[in-house]
Parts: structure tokens; sequence; C-alpha cells
């Protein structure tokens, strides 16, 4: 049946293989016939290998797992390779009458007494004739005598035992079954597994028969042995088709539903290649084969799908840790007083906190094997319902990255107790997945009778990705019923040592030693027996020797695999065992070199560990395809079957893989077994004798080309085989590799492998091309694997090669990340494009050959986006590159107090929300989340060099923190009232005391015990009182109102005296900062005034002119800062006097809030209510170095560690976190700084008009295109509200005094000027009608409608036209204004009205709950928007003064419109609001077409040709172009990537509504994303045919 098996290969199985990927499967032949010749059965283990591939395809299929093809030949008859002992003694004396018949049974077949019970065995062919295996050309003609005699002694061999074995069962002696095995064909045995047995359990399969008529009349023709059984003599073999009758009636009988026949006329050419009749017969074939696989795939696949849920990635892993436990717990022996001790401390501690456990020990000692079985020990001490979750991390891929360990984990726990999982929003973010975790652990102990044990087997396994090996994602204290037992190296990574840094119990530490000599001899004992198998004394004793010198049982395992080929009669000088465990690890390898060849093994080998998570079997089998030394290797004798074909025969790699057994490990990646090494030394004595660096570079080269899919669908490559010795192009039938299968699934494993491949055989311009450069591929792998994959890979080329571009664009996915993580769900690819573009299009002209392909890339497809989009048309959101590098999050309310560790690593930071978080400055990672606050956190001390920290709260309880492990040591409560006015906390730790400051309260509690120690109690509470302590033995200092100085002993609190200091009798202190190395106090005052204050009441004063808002000591305290108004003073530290350090202050826009001094970088950074941070020179004078933009928020806080800063603020839930030495060529234009939300554009976006912040009269003219400040205008009042006519090139300008300025745009040094009415009130708001005819000016209660006209040389405003007041304490708060002088007003308490003013008549329409933000009317003057501060908005008919829809839009954020724009055809609205998003609506249908997040508010919109133009909080101006297509799918939703909802209400008349709904949770939504994952769900991923 070649033929057929070359036609099913070239035409059928590519189809079905397509078919299988576009479901999520990876289909696999195993074909053992193809490419291999009768020599490679030299040992005769074929038949045995055959059927056991037969069960593996049963086990692992999905689909169809095994195809007969039967023909008019019966097939290979092999004599058996094992007989029992019993059953050959019965052979043996049915031929004992014949010496010469028992002479060649008993030299052939030799009793195995190690097997239990003893077998005879075939022995290998070359154990008799040693040429008959060799390959060396010299040695040809003895290589064809061995051949030749095998074949006769097979024959003779076949014959006796057939003919004893026709005795027996005449005699009764042996059953018909066991007779029959003797004459059996390896095809009916395959049959026989592959179909027959396997009816019971349902295991789908086809039979496809051929019949040729007339083939035995035609027996003589030579060319008809190719179909039928013959004879050495040629003739027919009667009893071979006298078989195949008997297998073909019972075939049909049983499998006629399976069943297809095709019958032939015999022909003496049917075998021709063009013979008609043969070539439509294989047409058919390979069609109804093709139907047929894909008819029963889908059955199967359907069925499976039934039972399969969202959670079966999570069975998966469960099922893949639960089997390695058990095979390792069948031969696990000893170490029973060593279990049991750790079980009786499991149960010491399960009825309080208590740490972990931890076991350690060198590799090999059989740590996880200790781990797995502890798991089983567990429950005899515990009741059956207790949880016990256990994971042999670097097993599997969701076992080898922390993050993804415990979202495993934490859904294990939820799912076994009833608990509700994490959301999506939670397992997204490490941090917070790492805080629900600690939470769900003290969850379990509260709610739960039953204990829980937590195993994680090898630390060491783990990837240091989110920093698993620091250990702070670990519990450095269990709660109650709660246990985590975990297992490491004691030197890889440090992790022993941060182990024992944290938890110092040294009765939690269990060494895992090497075994004895009497535990080992047990073991060996239990491991035989398992494989039902002994040894020979000798042999026993050898094994024992070898592993005295070791003790490992990793060795001892070795040793057994190795000792279990050893027959009885094994000669002693073959019984070498190592006597380390690397040197077997190497024997092992040798030995499978010379059995299978050093090519084969290396190049397999070598391929499994250079790849990035393991190789599936079909993959391995493909990549080797393409490995032309392999094939070369393996055709160096003989030709393969088919020229044009050429592919590694599958039975070369099963029997490797049979003689590599279990060390071969089977793992998931990406939804799909592949295979692994059993042990990092297995790994690495790969990497140390196979992949030398070139050979290595080769590995990475030939992946690289397979899952790049370079030599798939039909693609040749040349080859040069020895036995040809020519150079001809051959198909290597290795899978495609397309990036989507399907519309719904992705190719997992091309981006898992690709890019690493690419990486590490320097393919570095193709990587950049095919992957770093292609947005096809990004998009594909964050919507796939999510963001961080990505970045994963961009770092991995940013680390090992010097491509700027690189790392932009990977700080571009880091910029986004927080984006694209918030996403429940499926990512919309507009999302991801539309960030590119708007981050990358800064650098598109310095780096076209990535950035630029890649903004290119990103243009086009938004052009051809499907649905309605927002195309940007240049940058602006915040560029890759420059200092700011992320945004940390954890927190619901504003950062109240930061305070850096004494040595720098711990960043502790405390918010309102009592929440309180420490980051590891160095590795930026969240170490502890502590929640027990209850209020606001208003100081915190890192004490005893960062190990424990102390905080006070609002919640009147100050809290002593174990920050090793997390924990609260103690609460302290008093009285926290004067915490309003002054907040301290002091620890003197020589004399373990605590001080504690509340207002003018000072408390002194012991540090260790929290005993009260002294109390001075405030006079008048409502008194300020700042204090500082000195150290040990000296004196506790408070400045108090009025200058009045008070001494106190600072170990009893007892008043040591008082000093008034003159000068400050009416001052109120506001702020302090101790000078200890000069021994004085310096405070700020109310006033202005800055005192430095020494003990004895000498003080020296400077009025700054402004109150002091804060004061800051560099570390070595020879500089201190004062921050008042919008200035910071530098002071050097002098006992003497107030000396400042340069001529100038340091000036900030608006109020200066906080700073930082770095000594050792000669800088201060200051941050301010402007939202900005500056970088100042300490060694230039004061220059300013640079100024950090981004912060969204006043700066109210800093913190320094090294090169890194991080800032914070009370009015923001977030830290910024700043790169102070970044690379300068990558800073771009800078955002304009507006802080007052007062904004007008001009000239197509290239100029914005805004308030100065801290001067709001004076108006900044910016240059966005240059990214400077052009002019300032100067205006008589602090400006109130700002527009622009572009028309008429005007600019107006409203005053808090009520005046209207106009400044021209083309003169701008001229003014126009509409002075205020009588009342002087503040102008509200200004509107201009669309053609810029009329202008009209709104003041708290009153409108004036101006009319502009055309003038010379600048427009004429003429007027008020018209002017009306409305009635009521409400105040106007926007303003529209149309051509035919009808006006739209809103209030501020929602009211909204339009008024006529040719009829002097106003028409109220309905009001908003909440004050009108926002009101702008269409370009046709037809319809207008209303918004307000709630969810509300409408969209009016003018004409019939009704509104047409009305939309509520909930966002997670604010929610308000702020501005609004038509689009210059009134098709589309586009509004921008708080929640920090743009949104454009359908004007007809009301409907919502798309959301834009812009990460600060949106202060203005004007509409251009094809888009609008906007500006943001950030001080960005946004150009977009805005995509809709004619056609919409229904299944679009606007908010998919975003976390909000919207109802829409449109009128249909006068009384009838249809209202409209949406949210992320749709159904339509849910089912896509149920669609998405479910293939990752089912029991396995591969439909294997045998």
């Amino acid at each position: 049946m070649c033929t057929e098996r070359d036609a099913l290969l070239t035409k059928a199985y590519p189809k079905v293989q397509e078919f299988c990927q576009s479901l999520g499967l990876v289909f696999e032949v195993v074909d053992m016939r193809w490419g291999i010749r009768d020599a490679i059965t030299v040992d005769h283990m074929t038949t045995e290998l055959c059927l056991r591939e037969i069960e593996t395809c049963q086990k692992l299929s999905v689909g169809p797992t095994f195809i007969a093809l039967i023909g008019n030949r019966y097939g290979y008859r092999p004599i058996p390779r094992v007989i029992q002992q019993e059953e050959f003694d019965v052979l043996y004396s049915n031929l004992r009458s014949d010496d010469s018949s028992t002479t060649l049974l008993k030299e052939w077949y030799w009793m195995d007494e190690n097997a239990v019970p003893p077998v005879y065995v075939l022995q290998p062919i070359d154990t008799k004739l040693s040429h008959y295996n060799d390959k060396n050309p010299v040695n040809q003609q003895q290589h064809e005598h061995d051949v030749k005699a095998w074949k006769t002694i097979e024959s003779q061999l076949a014959k006796l035992l057939r003919s004893a074995a026709l005795t027996a069962a005449n005699r009764g002696t042996l059953s018909e079954e066991q007779k029959h095995q003797y004459f059996k064909s390896v095809t009916e045995k395959e049959i026989d597994r592959g179909l027959l047995s396997a009816r019971k359990r349902g295991v789908y399969a086809m039979i496809f028969l051929r019949e040729i008529k007339n083939l035995d009349e035609n027996a003589k023709d030579q060319r008809s042995s190719m179909f039928i059984d013959t004879k050495e003599d040629g003739n027919i073999d009667s009893e071979a088709q006298q078989l195949l009758s008997g297998l073909k009636m019972k075939v049909t009988s049983d499998y006629s539903k399976q069943l297809r026949i095709y019958t032939l006329e015999w022909q003496g050419d049917i075998a021709n290649s063009k013979h008609k009749q043969y070539n439509e017969y294989l047409e058919k074939l390979c069609e109804e084969f093709v139907t047929e696989m894909k008819q029963q795939i889908l059955n199967r696949t359907t069925n499976d799908s039934e039972h399969c849920n969202d959670l079966g990635w999570l069975l998966q892993e469960i099922i893949h840790h639960m089997t390695t436990c058990m095979k390792k717990c069948s031969v696990f022996c000893g170490r029973k007083e060593f279990l049991m001790n750790i079980c009786q401390c499991i149960k010491q501690y399960n009825s309080s906190p208590h740490p972990p456990l931890i076991l350690y020990g060198p590799s090999g000692t059989g740590k996880t094997a200790v781990m797995c079985k502890l798991s089983q020990e567990i429950q005899n001490i515990f009741p059956k319902e207790t949880v016990v979750v256990l994971r042999l991390l670097g097993t599997s891929p969701s076992s080898s990255e922390i993050h993804s360990v415990l979202k495993s984990i934490c859904f294990q726990i939820c799912s076994a107790l009833n608990f509700p999982p994490p959301s999506v929003s939670v397992t997204n973010f490490y941090n917070d997945l790492v805080r629900f975790f600690h939470s769900l652990l003290h969850t379990v102990s509260k709610k739960k009778k039953q204990a829980m044990i937590l195993i994680f087997d090898s630390l060491d396994q783990l990837s240091s990705a989110d920093g698993a090996h620091r250990l702070h994602w670990l519990p450095k204290e269990c709660p109650p019923k709660v246990h985590i037992i975990v297992s490491t190296l004691p030197e890889e990574y440090g992790i022993l040592k941060t182990l024992r840094e944290a938890i110092i119990n040294q009765e939690n530490y269990f060494e895992v030693k090497p075994l004895s000599g009497e535990q080992g001899g047990e073991m060996i004992e239990t491991l035989m027996a398992s494989v039902s198998r002994t040894l020979t004394p000798f042999q026993y004793n050898v094994i024992l020797q070898s592993f005295k010198q070791c003790g490992q049982p990793l060795l001892l395992k070795l040793a057994f695999d190795e000792a279990t080929r050893w027959a009885s009669y094994t000669p002693v000088s073959e019984l070498q065992i190592a006597t380390t465990t690397q040197e077997a690890v190497r024997q092992l390898y040798m030995r499978l070199e010379k059995q299978h060849g050093k090519i084969l093994v290396s190049h397999a080998l070598g391929y499994i560990v250079s790849s990035r998570y393991g190789l599936s079997e079909q993959e391995l089998k493909d990549v080797l395809s393409l490995d032309d030394e392999v094939l070369a290797d393996i055709y160096q004798y003989w030709a393969p079957p088919n020229k044009s074909i050429i592919h590694l025969p599958p039975l070369l790699w099963t029997r490797l893989r049979f003689d590599l057994g279990e060390y071969l490990v089977e793992r998931q990646a990406d939804g799909v077994t592949v295979l692994g090494l059993y042990h990092r030394q297995f790994i690495e004595v790969v990497q140390d004798r196979y992949l030398v660096a070139e050979e290595k570079s080769k590995c990475h080269f030939i992946l690289a080309d397979f899952f790049k899919g370079t030599w798939s669908q039909g693609a040749k490559k040349a080859i040069t085989l020895p036995f040809l010795k020519q150079s001809f192009e051959a198909d290597r039938k290795v899978a495609p590799q397309p990036l989507w299968f399907s519309n719904d699934i992705v190719n997992m494993r091309k981006l898992s492998e690709f890019p690493y491949h690419l990486l590490n055989s320097n393919r570095i311009d193709e990587l950049k091309r095919e992957v770093l450069g292609n947005m096809t591929w990004i998009v594909c792998k964050i919507q796939s694997c999510g963001s961080k994959s990505v970045i994963e890979d961009f770092q991995l080329c940013a680390e090992t090669t010097d491509c700027p571009e690189v790392r932009l664009v990977r700080d571009a996915l880091l910029l986004f990340k927080p984006t694209v993580d918030f996403v429940e769900g499926c990512i919309n690819e507009s999302l991801i494009y539309n960030e590119m573009l708007a981050r990358l299009s800064f650098f598109e002209e310095t780096y076209p050959s990535l950035i630029g392909e890649l903004c290119r890339q990103c243009k086009e497809w938004c052009s051809t986006c499907p649905y309605p989009m927002i195309v940007p048309l240049c940058s602006f959101f915040q560029p890759p590159g420059g200092p700011l590098q992320t945004t940390l999050t954890g927190f619901k309310k504003g950062i109240s107090v930061m305070e850096v560790s004494t040595d720098h690593n711990l960043l502790v930071v405390g918010s309102q929300d009592g929440t309180i978080i420490i980051w590891d400055m160095k590795e930026i990672e969240v170490i502890h989340t502590l929640t027990s606050h209850q209020d606001e956190v208003k100081c915190v001390k890192v004490i005893r060099n960062g190990s424990h920290a102390i905080s006070g709260s609002a919640d009147n309880t100050l809290r002593l923190w174990n920050l090793m492990t997390g924990k609260q040591i103690y609460s302290i409560a008093e009285d926290h009232s004067g915490y309003q006015y002054y907040a301290l906390l002091h620890v003197e730790e020589k004399k373990s005391i605590i001080y504690s400051v509340s207002g003018s309260q000072i408390n002194g509690w012991h540090l260790d015990t929290a005993v009260a120690l002294f109390r001075i109690p405030s006079q008048n509470p409502n008194v300020r009182m700042y204090s500082v302590v000195w150290g040990p033995g000296l004196l506790l200092m408070a400045l108090s109102e009025g200058g009045l100085l008070s001494l106190w002993d600072s170990t009893t609190g007892e008043l040591q005296g008082q000093h008034q200091i003159t000068g400050l009798t009416d001052a109120i202190p506001v702020c302090s900062a101790l000078l200890k190395k000069i021994g004085a106090m310096v405070a700020g005052f109310s006033n202005g005034t800055l005192a430095l204050v020494s003990t004895n009441g000498n003080c020296f004063t400077e009025n700054l002119y402004a109150v002091t808002t804060f004061l800051v000591v560099s570390e070595d305290e020879i500089l201190f800062a004062a921050g008042f108004g919008t200035l910071v003073r530098i002071f050097r530290s002098q006992s003497d006097c107030l000396k400042t350090f340069m001529p100038a202050d340091l000036e900030h826009e608006d109020v200066v809030e906080t700073a930082v001094i770095s000594i050792a970088k000669g800088i201060i950074i200051t941050g301010s209510r402007d939202e900005t941070i500056r970088v100042w020179s300490l060694s230039k004078e004061g220059i300013l170095l640079d100024s950090l933009e981004g912060m969204g928020a006043p700066v109210t806080a800093l913190a320094l560690c090294g090169g890194t800063l991080f800032s914070a603020s009370q009015t923001a839930y977030y830290l910024k976190l700043w790169n102070l030495d970044y690379d300068q060529r990558h800073k771009t234009l800078a955002p304009f700084q507006d802080r007052s939300g007062l904004t007008a554009i001009s000239d197509n976006g290239n100029f914005v008009y805004f308030p100065k912040t801290g001067n709001r009269r004076k108006i900044i003219v910016w240059d966005c295109s240059e990214g400077k400040m052009m002019d300032t205008l100067d205006v008589s009042s602090p400006v109130s509200c700002l527009e622009v006519a572009n028309n008429k090139r005007l600019l107006f300008c409203g005053l808090v005094s009520g005046t209207v300025l106009a400044f021209p745009l083309d003169a701008r040094q001229d003014t126009l000027c509409i002075p205020p009415p009588e009342m002087l009130h503040p102008v509200s708001a200004i509107g201009i009608s669309k053609q810029d005819e009329r202008l009209a000016v709104a003041y708290e209660n009153c409108i004036f409608v101006f009319n502009i006209s055309p003038g010379e040389p600048y427009p004429v405003i003429d007027g008020p036209a018209y002017q009306y007041s409305t009635a009521g304490p409400s105040v106007i708060s926007s303003i529209a204004v149309l051509t035919d002088y009808r006006v739209l007003y809103g209030l501020t308490n929602g009211e909204l009205c339009l008024y006529h003013c040719m009829d002097s008549k106003n028409i109220p329409l309905q009001a908003h709950g909440s004050k009108v933000t926002c009101l702008e009317t269409s370009n046709s003057e037809r319809h207008a928007l209303s918004g307000c501060e709630d969810a509300t908005q409408r969209l009016w008919n003018l004409h019939l003064c009704q509104w047409d829809h009305e939309m509520q839009y909930k966002g997670f954020f604010f929610t308000g419109v702020t501005s609004a724009a038509f689009s210059r055809d009134d098709r589309f609205l586009y509004t921008g609001s708080k929640d920090r998003s743009i949104k454009v609506w359908d004007i007809v249908k009301g409907s919502l077409l798309t959301v834009q997040y812009s990460y600060a508010t949106i202060t203005k919109i004007i509409s251009t040709e094809n888009g609008f133009l906007a500006t943001t909080r950030l001080g960005y101006m946004i150009k977009a172009k805005f995509h809709c297509p004619d056609n919409i799918s229904p299944e679009y939703n606007p908010i998919q990537n975003v976390s909000a909802s919207y109802t829409v209400t449109s009128r249909n008349g006068k009384d009838s509504c249809t209202i409209t709904t949406a949210g992320v949770n749709n159904t339509d939504e849910a089912r896509r994303r149920k669609r998405k994952t479910n293939h990752n769900a089912r029991p396995s991923q591969m439909c294997a045919l045998f």
C-alpha cells in the first residue's frame, strides 16, 4: 500500500491538517512503515513500538485515532520477541525430538530470570551476526551475508515456532489465541489493537479496503508480487492469504459502517503512475479520507466541547501536577521519620499564625519526590475536606512564572471552596493579584473550618519575571489553618538566603539530605518491583555500591533505568553504573548515540533544549525533517521512498523516544502538549555536549525557519543525500505556520517560539521585519497573550542588541500596558493601533526602518478599519523614551505620605484610604499591602534598617509593622484629633522610644512593648505646636504659637524649660525640620517668617514673604530648602545664621508643595501645584536642568532612589515613576502647561491660548509645532474664559472684572475691549455663533448679544444688540448663540433655556440634574448638545425645542461633559468628558460610535474637515481623523475596551421613545469571548492518527 500512503501524504493529510489547525488542533500522522528498511529492526522492537504508538494515539487524540489500509497482502509475520517461560517450555517440549530445532531455538531465545515471571527473549540480530546493521561501506560484503543469513534463520525459527504452536494447540496445551500469535501478521496485530480492542472504548477509526480482482489468477506475472503474499519460490503464500481472508471477514462484520471498499481490475501496468483507473481510485480514496476525517473530528470535538468550561485551562494544570505527583509517589520509599516531622510541625502550627515551612537541599536529592509524598501524607493528619494545592514549579508553562502560578492557585482555591474568583482586572495586574492572594488566604482562615495546604516545589525553577526570586509574593506569616510549604536549592538565586532573612525560626527549615545505603537498597527493590523485574545479587550490589558514593535519588533513578535493561544473562563487563548524576546522564546519552546515531540524538535533544517552552512531538519530527544533517545520516545507505517528498521516518523518533523513557517529560505550552527533559542536569549535559556556540545557533536557525513556515505548503528545500550522490529539491511536508489558523484560532506556538529563535540565531533584521516591526504580529500577540508577552519579546531584543528604536517601542508598550491590562475580555485591535500611532509618531522620521514602518502599518490599517475609529494624525499621548517610565496604582484615594527607608531600598506610601503599600524601589515591585488602618495615613516612619515601620492614622491608632512579613505587630490607640494641625512620628531606636505628636499633644511609647512611657498633654488643643526630637539622653523640643519654645526630657517627658522667642508673638508655626548636626531646628511660620532655633532660645529669622509650605533637609544635613508661594530657597546649614546657598530662588508657575535634595547627583527636585516637576542644578547656581510633565495632578510628595524619582499627589490615586537618567536624545516637544482648563485653539491646532499657571492675568500663546511659548498677552484682571472666532481671526477673553477683550490673532499687540456692565460681575461664559457673526457674553445672571461685523483692519464688534437677565439665584454656567439671535444657556442648578432675543421669548427646556457644563450647536444650527456634571447629555432639536436623544454614559472614572463639537457635516458629535475620554456619537440615531481614552480631561474640542482638534489637561494637542465605514456590523460594541455602560433614549415622536442600552458584559460580547477561549479548554489538543 505504498502508493496509497504517498497519495494520502501529498493530497489528503495537508487538507486535514489545515482543517485541524482551524479548530485549534495539532494534526499528527504516525506512519511506522514510511521511510525505513527492514535492517532497522535489529532489536525486534518495531512491532511492540507500533502497538504502543496505537495506544498513545488512542489516549491523546481528540479525533480519529486509527486508519487501516487493507489490500491483498496479509503482510510481514514476525516471530515473537518475548515468550513467557511456561509457554516456551510447552513449545520446546514439542520440538524435543529434533535436536537441530531445539539447538536453534536455544541459540536465539535466552531465558531472562530478572523478569518476574521469567521469560525467553529473542536476541538482537547483531548478537550473532555482527555485520547485520553495519553501515560501513568497507564491510558491505559481510553485511549482505549477515542479512541473507538472518532471513534464513528467521524463516527457520518461524517454521519451528508455528509447528510447535500448532501441535500444542491440537494437544490442548495452548489456546487458539495463543497459537494464532505465532501466525499473526503485524498488520493484523495493529488492527486488533487499533480497531477491535478499541470498540468498547468508542475510539474513532476508519478502514479502507482495496480489492484487486483476478490477482491470484495472474500470480505468474512478476508485477503481481507487489500486491499479494508470495513465498520465496514466487508462489502465492496460501497460508497468509487464508489468514487475510479471516481478517477481512472479521473487519467487515464488525466495522461495516467505518468500512470503505474499492474494487479494481487487475492490469499489468496497474502500478504505473499514469494508470487512469488506479489514479481515479487514489483520488477517490483521498477525497473520502478527507471527508470522513473532517466529519469524525467534528463529531468528536463537538462532544468534547459540551463537557468543557471556561476553567478547562485550570483543570489541565491541576491534572498535570496531580499526575506527576502520583508517578513520583508510586516509587517513593524511605524518609518516614523526615515526613513525620514535617507533618507534626504542620499540625502543631494549625491553630495559630505561623511562618511557611522550607525544604532545601542540593540538586538530585529528591526534594520534588518528598514534596509529592508530603502532599499525600497530609491526608493522614487532616480530614478529607482539607484542600491541598500542589505546584511543581517549572514543569509546565503555567507554573514557570509567578504571575501565572498565583493566578491558577487563586482560581483553584476559589473553585474548591466556592469563593468568587478574581476578576480580570485583578488577574491582569501582578500587584493586585498578589494582594488578592494574600487576602484570599485570610478569608480561607476565617471562613472555613478545614485546613488548606499550599505546596510550592522548586522555587528556583521560577523565572525571574516579576521579581519571583525575591519572594515578595510569598506570605512570611500564614494565618491559622493555612499552611505554605516551599522547597529550593541552597544557593540558586539567593532564595534560601532571602528566606532566612525573613523567617528566622530554624524549626521551619528542613534539609533534604542524600539517602542512606539502606534507604537506597529499599528504593532499588521498590523500583524494580514496580516494573515486575528483579536483579541478580551481583547486579544489585553494583548499583548499591555506586549509590553509596553519591546518595542522590536522581542517580539511583538513572541506575534503576539502566538496570531494567539488564537481563540475568547480561555480561559483567556491560554492568556499568556511574558514580555521579552528570556522569550517569552522559552515559545515558552515549548509549542512545550508539543505538540511534549521534546526529539524530544530539539534534533531537538539542532542539528540545533550544526551544523556548518545549516542542510537541509533531513539531520535533517536522524540525528534524528540515535538518539536512539528520536526513543525510538516515539516508546514507538507501534512498527515501519518494524523491519529491522527504521526511523523518516516524519509527526512528518513536524508537528514540521509547529509549529516553521518563526522562522525556510532557508538559503544557500554549494549549499544546510539549516535550521537555526530566531534570535540569539533563538539560545542562545537552548544553555542554551538543550545543556549543555554532551548533546552538544552527538549532535556533532551523527552529526559526520552521515556525516561520519557510518550507511548508509545498515549498521545496534542496538537499544532497550520500546514497543518491546528487542534490535535489523535496517537499519536507512540515506543518504550515500562519499567524491565524482561522478567525478565532491563533497560532500560539508561533507567537511564543518564533521571536525567540530569530533572536538567538542572530537574524535581527528578520526579527524586526517579521515580529518587532510587524503590527499584525504585535496586535495578534497582545490580543492572545497580553501585552506583557509582547514586552518580553522587545526586552529580549533590547538586552542583546543596541537598538534604541527597539527600546522606544518597548517603552511605548510599557506606557499603555496598564490600559490594555485594564480591559476585560478580548481587546479590540483599534485600541492597540491607536495607542501605538499616538505614541510613536514622535519618532517616525528619526527611526524610519522600524518605528516609521510601524506607523505606516498603523495608518494603513486605520484607513480600512471595519468599524468607527478615531485615527491619530500626530502623537498626543505620553511618548516613550522620556523620563516617565510607568504609573503605579493600588490606592482608592490620594497619597498622603511617602517615606524612604534609611538604606533606600524601600518606599512606604500611605494613602487617604488608609492603605499602606511598600515598594521595592530598585525593582519597582510591591512587597506588601497593609490594610489595617481605617482612615487617612498621616505619618509613617521606617525603622530598623527597613525591617519595620510605624504609622499614624486619622483612625486614632499607631501601628507597628513587620515589613519582612507584612504583618502588624501591635496597634496603639491614641487621640489623633490634633492631626489636622500637625502629625509627627520619631523613633529613638537605641532607647526603644516612639515619640508621637498630634497637634500640641506628645506621647512616648516603648517600641518593644507598646507600653505608655509619658504623655505631654496639650494645654490648648487648638494651638499648633511643631516638635522635633534629639538623640539619646537629649531633649524633646517643641515650638508653638506665639513663638514659645518648650523643652522636655526625651526619656521621662518632664518639662526642662521654656523660652519666648522674640519677634514671633503673633506667628503660627506651619512646618519644621531638625538639623541635628548643628543642634537646631528650623521652622516656618504663617506670616512668612523662617526661624532657625537652638535649644538655648537663640533664634535667627528671615522673611520669605509668603507662608512656608514645606522644609526639606539633605541627607548629610549640609543644605535645607524652604518652599514658599511659587518659590524655593536653599540654605546652608549653619548654627549662627540663615545663609542662602545660591543667589536666586527657584520658581514654579504655582505654589510649590514639595522638594527632595540629592547631594550625590548635585540636584534639587521640586514639585508644584502646577502639576510639574522641575530638576535644578545645585552646582550651576540653580539652572533648570529639566521639567517633567505628565503627573496630571498637583505634585505634593517626592521620593528619590538613585536615578529613579517617585511622585505623588493628595488628589491622585497613583504614583508616577520617572527615570532622571533617560536618554535626552529622545526628548520630544514640550507639552503646554495649562492647569486652568480654559483653552482656545487656532490655526488648525498650531496655536493654543491659556491663562498662565499661577498668574491668570497673563495669557500664554503656545506654538504646538515648536513646543514652546511664542507670546504673552497681559490683561488687567484674571481670565475667566477664552474663545476663538477662527473665521474672524479673533481671540475673545472674558475677565473676572467683567471686561471682554478681543485680540486679533494676526496682530496680538492690538486689543479690542468690551467694557463690563455696571454690576461688574465676572464673565461666566462666552459663546460665538458658527459663522462668527454673533457674540454672546454671559455674566452671573445676564446675557449680552453683540454683532461681529467685517471691518478694517479688524472686525467690528457692535452692540450689545440684545441683553437679557435671568431670574433666580442660579448663575449662568454655559452659553451658545445662534445666528438668528437665539441664545441657549444653562445654569448651575441644571436649568436649560432657549431665549429668542428678537421675540423676547424664553423657552424652558427639560432641566439637567446638575450644573450645565457644556453647550454646543451644530453647524446648521438645527441641533444642540447639552452636557452637565453627571452622566446625562442630550441632543436637542432646536426647531421643536425638545431633545431627540438622551445619552447616559457611566464610566469607571468621573462623569460629566467638559467640551463638545459637531462634525463639519453635522453627522457626528464629538464630546470630551471628565472620564478622560473622547466619544463620538451618531447625530441621527443618537448611538455611540466609538470611545477614545485620552489619559487626561479634554479641555477643548473643535471640528476639522474630517475629524477634530482637542486639547488635554496634560498639555497635548490631539489631531485626529474620524473614520466611519458606511456599514457597521451589528456585533460591533463601541465600549468593548472600556469599563462602562451607556443608555440612549431616542424620541420617535411626540410621546414615544426607544431605549438602547449597552455594556461590556452584553450577551454578544460574552459569546465572543467564550468562543475565543473554548479551544483552550479541551481535554486534548491533538488529533493523532496511526
